[in-house]
């Protein structure tokens, strides 16, 4: 049976592939006039601006836990860790971040097209919707297939690996997609809460505007932080999830 592990090669191609194809037909829809536009480009901005800092303040963290993992694996001469665990939890992480990451494009993408389309009729407005949302949807799975099997067959096939040895490195590859899962949630859920809140404060209670009025800029802080939590956070946390059952199995 584990000789059959090129189908999850075969199955991550097939994902992959449909998410690019998806992602082409929600990028081919109209984003509204200028206005629509323009409040779409600062959403944008700003959750590309979140997301940079984010993931330089992780990356710092990965790298010290990196160099632990390698001291501790190395210096026991492969005792206490397998060799490959520090980089099975360092691809862990990248990974994730990089399903959190390709969602948090479509949705910034697609929530002006999303709008466009809704105002036209209710049933193009839930297919550019639907279309966007599965694009992160088969990244997740096609990513998660994908270093699986790839981290599989290494180990496996190339290394001559013991059941236990795989077993092991596996996890931390796991734990690895889980700590980068905390950041993006727990990060995103933060700052999208603190804008919701000072938007409603300064908006409703000070400037007697209307709620999510896009003159308030801490309302489009505010949808910066429900993309960057949870579009960006929520891709890396089903990532971890999905792979982490795998895994476990």
């Amino acid at each position: 049976m584990e000789d059959l592990f090129w189908i999850g090669f075969v199955g991550a191609a097939i994902a992959l592939l449909f998410a690019w194809l998806q992602r082409s037909r929600v990028m081919s829809f109209s984003e509204g006039n200028e206005k629509m536009r323009k409040i779409a480009a600062s959403i944008r901005e700003g959750a590309n601006a979140y997301l940079k800092h984010q993931y330089t303040t992780v990356f710092k963290v990965f790298l010290v836990v990196f160099i632990l993992l390698l001291i501790i694996a190395f210096g026991s001469g492969g005792k206490m860790l397998s060799q490959f665990t520090p980089f099975a939890f360092l691809t862990g992480g990248i990974w994730s971040m990089l399903a959190g990451f390709i969602g948090m494009k479509i949705a910034t993408n697609s929530n002006a097209r999303t709008a466009q389309a809704a105002s036209e009729s209710l049933n193009k407005g839930l297919r550019v919707a639907f279309s966007a949302g599965s694009v992160m949807g088969f990244t997740v799975v096609g990513l998660g297939l994908l270093d699986i099997s790839v981290w599989f067959m290494l180990l496996r096939f190339v290394f001559k690996l013991d059941a236990a040895n795989i077993t092991s490195a596996m996890l931390t590859f796991g734990m690895g997609a889980s700590s980068m899962a905390l950041f993006a949630r727990v990060g995103g859920g933060i700052f999208t809460k603190a804008a919701d809140v000072g938007a409603d404060l300064v908006g409703k209670v000070e400037a007697g505007i209307p709620e999510d009025d896009p003159r308030n800029p801490a309302v489009i802080a505010d949808n910066v932080g429900d993309n960057v939590g949870d579009v960006a956070g929520m891709g890396a946390d089903l990532y971890e999830s999905y792979v982490g059952s795998i895994i476990s199995a």
